[in-house]
């Protein structure tokens, strides 16, 4: 930072843990350059008539919000609707808002807030005032941190919410060791199956009378305006540790001895503790150069057709490589 931009970093970085980082901005990969922070709304709307968030609590999801300062007078209801059919994407069934007034709530779910205690309370928890734009998501908590957290970033770019000239460097710790994978319908690895626990949630997984999935893991990630440079963990460096871990991810004595058998043999003559760090350069230089797009700072960029345009890449090899391979292309009818 120093030789490329002239400027000096503050030292240590800021330290966040991941729980946190999820709550109050929705992403493990938080923007804290400007504010409009998510706050969670469910005790309050656990009882109202508006069955979208009591239901959504109900069934053990959240109803959180953002306000976007001065937003009441910015954002039309067509703005609004647009960004209703955008967050569809991330499983969200519609984008309920309210508009702050002097008087209350105006908006399509205004109706349901019209008692003054329950307005006051949603204004102290979202910390809004009049002139404000609240905007809801109530769902799992997956649903509602994806549709909070790109609503977030979107709305402070469009009113120049963000301090460009700032670089606010911080770190993502303490990571949860698993995650439940709704496809999969079963727990993975949150990083990957060799990051070591932390000490004190190591009992997790050495007891069998105890959940193995409440370990968090010694694992972290360095993110830079809202950019995730890089990431690493300490890694297990036992085998009975390792065998634990594979047992809580669903892996039989046998399923692991057979995907993983050479590991663990190697793990029986002694690893030292041992961990890292990988950097993505090419997200860090795009930064320090002030470049939207990362194809301006990579040396050999593909275009929108996967194709490198200085060396044709990828160009046809020999057949006798492709036979070594044993691959088989078949060629394309160029008619067509």
């Amino acid at each position: 930072m120093k030789d490329a931009l002239g400027k000096d970093v503050k030292l240590p970085f800021k330290r966040m843990d991941w729980d946190e980082s999820m709550a109050r901005f929705g992403t493990d990969q938080p923007d804290v350059r400007f504010g409009m922070e998510l706050k969670d709304l469910s005790d309050i709307m656990k009882d109202v008539d508006f069955k979208v968030f009591a239901g959504a609590v109900k069934n053990g999801g959240q109803v959180k919000a953002i306000a976007v300062p001065g937003g009441a007078d910015k954002y039309s209801r067509k703005d609004l609707d647009q960004f209703a059919g955008y967050v569809e994407r991330f499983g969200a069934k519609g984008l309920a808002w309210l508009k702050v007034t002097e008087d209350g709530f105006n908006g399509p779910i205004a109706k349901f807030f019209k008692d003054a205690d329950l307005r006051q309370k949603i204004l102290e928890k979202a910390e809004a005032k009049p002139g404000d734009l609240l905007l809801f998501a109530a769902d799992n908590s997956r649903v509602v941190a994806d549709t909070l957290a790109y609503l977030r970033v979107e709305i402070a770019k469009q009113q120049n919410m963000i301090d460009e000239s700032k670089f606010a460097f911080l770190w993502i710790v303490n990571w949860p060791l698993f995650h439940w994978d709704v496809d999969l319908k079963r727990y993975v690895a949150a990083h990957h199956p060799f990051t070591m626990p932390n000490e004190e949630d190591v009992h997790y997984l050495m007891n069998d009378d105890e959940d193995p999935h409440k370990a968090y893991a010694q694992s972290y990630d360095i993110i830079l305006n809202g950019l995730e440079l890089g990431g690493g963990s300490i890694r297990i460096h036992t085998r009975e540790l390792q065998e634990r871990m594979f047992k809580a991810l669903g892996f039989t004595k046998e399923r692991a001895e057979a995907q993983f058998g050479y590991f663990l043999t190697a793990l029986d003559y002694g690893f030292p503790p041992h961990g890292g760090l990988a950097i993505g350069l090419d997200r860090f230089v795009r930064l320090l150069a002030d470049r939207e797009n990362i194809r301006d700072v990579i040396a050999f960029p593909k275009n929108s057709k996967a194709v490198e345009p200085l060396t044709s890449a990828p160009s046809p090899v020999a057949n006798k490589q492709l036979d070594d391979l044993g691959i088989f292309v078949a060629e394309q009818d160029q008619k067509k």
